[in-house]
Formats: C-alpha cells, sequence, structure tokens
C-alpha cells in the first residue's frame, strides 16, 4: 500500500497496463503500453448497444490491449473471471494479501466516487485495486488525480453489471519478472498488426468502417426527412462515444502519434517520427470532426450531414497515408 504510486491517465486500460508494468520494474510510458498492445483501430457495430445506440469504437476490444502488451515484452498475465461473486471478492483479497496490484473491469456506473453526470453504463472501465482498509478498498483510477476509496459492497456490484461488455468479475495481474525489451522487434511487430486491423476488409471495421459511418450520417436526411429528435440523439452519441469515452477518436490518434514519436527514439526510424507527425493532423481532423457535430446537436449550427460525412471521408485518405507510410518500415 505504501508503496504504490498512482498516476493520472488519458485513458483506463492503457493507463492501468503502464503502472502495473512500472510496479513490475518496466518503464513504459502509456501511449507504449497502448501501442505495444496495439490498441488503435475504428469500428462500427449496429448489434452492439450502448444505451440503446450503435457501438463505435475507437480502439480494439476490451483486454487486449494489456494482453498484446505484456505477451510483446514477456510478462505473464494471470485473468480470471467468475460466475460466483463471493467468490471473486475473496480472489481478490487473497491476491491483496499476498500484496499484489490487482487490474479489474468495471462498469462507470456503479462507481460511486465518479460525479453523477459522469456515470452511464458502460462496463468496460479498468482500474487497480492496490490495498483495503476494513471494508473498503483502494483504488488507482487512471481517469482520477488521485486514488481513491470504494466500499467492497460497491466494487462488487461494478464487477458484475450486465449488459454488453459485461466484466463477469474479471481481475488480473502481471506473474513474472521483467526481461529486456526488444523494441525494435515489439514495435515492428505491434505497428503491423494495427496496420493490418485498420485496412481490413470488412465494412463495419477500421479505414472501411469511417467510411461506413460516414454513409451512415449521409443517409440521415433521406431516413427521417423532417424529424430530428433521432438524428440529434445519434448525433450525440457519436460524439459521446468519441470524445467522453475513453479518449475517444481525436484522444486515441494522439496517443497513437506519441508512440510512434517515442518509438522513433528507441529504433532511429525517421519515418515513425515523421509518421507521428501525421497521425497528430488526423487527430486534428477527428477533433474538428466532433466540434461540428456537437454544435448541430446544441442547435448552434444549422444540420449539414453531408458535410459530416464528407469530413469523414477526409479522414479515411488521412489516415490511411499514415499507415501506407508504416508499411514502409524496415
Amino acid at each position: 500500500m505504501q508503496n504504490f504510486k498512482h498516476k493520472h491517465s488519458a485513458h483506463c486500460e492503457s493507463g492501468v497496463t503502464s503502472l502495473l508494468f512500472k510496479h513490475q520494474g518496466l518503464d513504459i510510458s502509456e501511449p507504449m503500453a497502448f501501442g505495444l498492445g496495439s490498441g488503435l483501430t475504428f469500428a462500427y457495430l449496429p448489434i452492439v448497444k450502448i444505451s440503446g445506440m450503435p457501438l463505435i469504437a475507437y480502439r480494439t476490444m476490451p483486454k487486449s490491449i494489456i494482453k498484446k502488451a505484456t505477451n510483446r515484452v514477456g510478462i505473464k498475465l494471470v485473468s480470471e473471471t467468475f460466475r460466483d461473486k463471493k467468490k471473486a471478492e475473496e480472489k481478490l483479497d487473497k491476491l491483496l494479501d499476498e500484496g499484489r496490484y490487482v487490474g479489474v473491469q468495471t462498469s462507470v456506473y456503479y462507481l460511486p466516487y465518479f460525479p453523477d453526470d459522469m456515470r452511464f453504463h458502460f462496463n468496460a472501465h479498468n482500474l487497480i485495486v492496490y490495498g483495503r482498509d476494513g471494508d473498503e478498498y483502494l483504488v488507482s483510477d487512471p481517469v482520477f488525480e488521485y486514488t481513491v476509496k470504494i466500499k467492497k459492497k460497491d466494487l462488487l456490484k461494478a464487477r458484475f453489471a450486465k449488459g454488453a461488455l459485461a466484466p463477469k468479475g474479471l481481475l488480473y495481474y502481471l506473474d513474472s519478472e521483467p526481461k529486456e525489451v526488444n523494441y525494435k522487434k515489439v514495435i515492428k511487430s505491434s505497428i503491423t498488426s494495427t496496420v493490418k486491423e485498420m485496412n481490413a476488409p470488412i465494412f463495419f471495421v477500421g479505414l472501411r468502417g469511417i467510411n461506413y459511418l460516414a454513409k451512415k450520417i449521409r443517409q440521415i436526411p433521406k431516413k427521417y426527412k423532417d424529424d430530428l429528435r433521432y438524428p440529434r440523439l445519434y448525433l450525440g452519441h457519436i460524439v459521446r462515444m468519441q470524445e467522453e469515452i475513453g479518449t475517444g477518436g481525436a484522444g486515441f490518434r494522439y496517443m497513437y502519434a506519441s508512440y510512434l514519436q517515442e518509438a522513433s527514439y528507441h529504433t532511429n526510424e525517421s519515418l515513425l517520427k515523421e509518421s507521428s507527425e501525421m497521425m497528430t493532423e488526423v487527430g486534428d481532423e477527428w477533433r474538428k470532426f466532433a466540434q461540428a457535430t456537437a454544435l448541430m446537436c446544441k442547435n448552434r449550427k444549422e444540420f449539414d450531414f453531408e458535410g459530416l460525412a464528407s469530413m469523414l471521408e477526409e479522414v479515411t485518405i488521412q489516415e490511411r497515408a499514415v499507415y501506407d507510410n508504416l508499411k514502409k518500415i524496415k
């Protein structure tokens, strides 16, 4: 408990991954953890609902970042889900008593230390439990500046929330000593994985997925005509998924740009630094799209569905140029 050092992060899973690495003896930054975990992607999943709206993901599925990052650097990750709540609580207590720092997946909605206006039904929020004090756990939540406490019953409820991406009591921890990291090898592997996923031949994933979202936005006037109630909710949902859940579209692009810049220091590869600058510009375009969409939702700007769709198509062109550049890295 006394040795634990909390750090405020941009995103929950990459922040938890970085912090667990550091306490295991590996000084890996959050952007490096995100990049080595091949966390960047895009997906439009209408069959998965968040608050009744399609899931729009700007990063890979929960648990994938820490799984890939630990595998690439050669550290053993132990994870476990539970059916029985009592066993889940007992296992967490046992690990804490052994002096381990434990990552858990939770629902934001059932974490009482979150302000009311930030609590919503999102079941893939990661945090670290680093100790316990009576009937309370000591928690390092990456999105907060300071550590917090939570009642055991409240954390248990958050760990067993129902719905999309249900955590099922998931906990995980690192269980081996770190080896010397071959950055040139793991950086190449992680970038190849990201480039491949963003160029996936599936209409709802990667670059094709971004264009698919543009197509959906362009269809709104024909489908809903003069009734803008649902379109306003839909566009608001897009912005929320992009800018409020995790770090969203622009934020993840900025984080990946930081990863590429840091990777260039480890490899002396100039193309990585060049790609980092290009990805930063992509992040700027995502943010412009979010700002324009938000203004329309708030009636501060006239609806322009064609304009929004065109902005996304331009984003696709710019992102493709980044991945084409990354393909050239030896």
